[in-house]
């Protein structure tokens, strides 16, 4: 919410509940209308297009990140302060399930494309498709 005030975008009241409703699910991948139902059991005023808004302005601002797993809906979630790169992911194609992988495995082959293609990358998203331990046991 700080780095909200610090903008010069006003903290709202509809603003700040999708705020609390971003970090009171921190670690999942939720989508507008997924996060629109949680905002509205607290805030029933606020509407669905204010959540879109919001969530425009908070990718904008770099608070969370937008993220596409080819199921045709956005997911979002709080950005992490600090890190070089985005998280990886893995995502059951049986239940949909998204697991975060936190470790960067890819330090060695990201320092091979900078040298061998003279590239200075600055970030990479990697998801992984495949089945749960759930869905192969089904």
């Amino acid at each position: 919410m700080e780095r909200v005030n610090r903008s010069r975008y006003k903290l709202t009241r509809q603003r700040s509940k999708i705020i609390e409703t971003l970090v009171a699910t921190a670690g999942e991948h939720l989508s507008a209308e997924e996060i629109y139902g949680l905002v509205t059991l607290e805030a029933p005023d606020i509407g669905l297009a204010t959540v879109y808004r919001t969530l425009d302005l908070l990718v904008t601002l770099g608070i969370i990140e937008k993220t596409d797993f080819g199921d045709g809906r956005a997911r979002y979630e709080l950005a992490s302060p600090g890190d070089d790169h985005r998280h990886h992911h893995l995502i059951c194609s049986g239940c949909g399930i998204i697991t975060e992988v936190k470790d960067d495995l890819l330090d060695d082959l990201e320092s091979t494309l900078e040298r061998e293609y003279d590239f200075c990358i600055t970030d990479h998203r990697l998801e992984f498709y495949g089945r749960c331990a759930s869905c192969r046991s089904d």
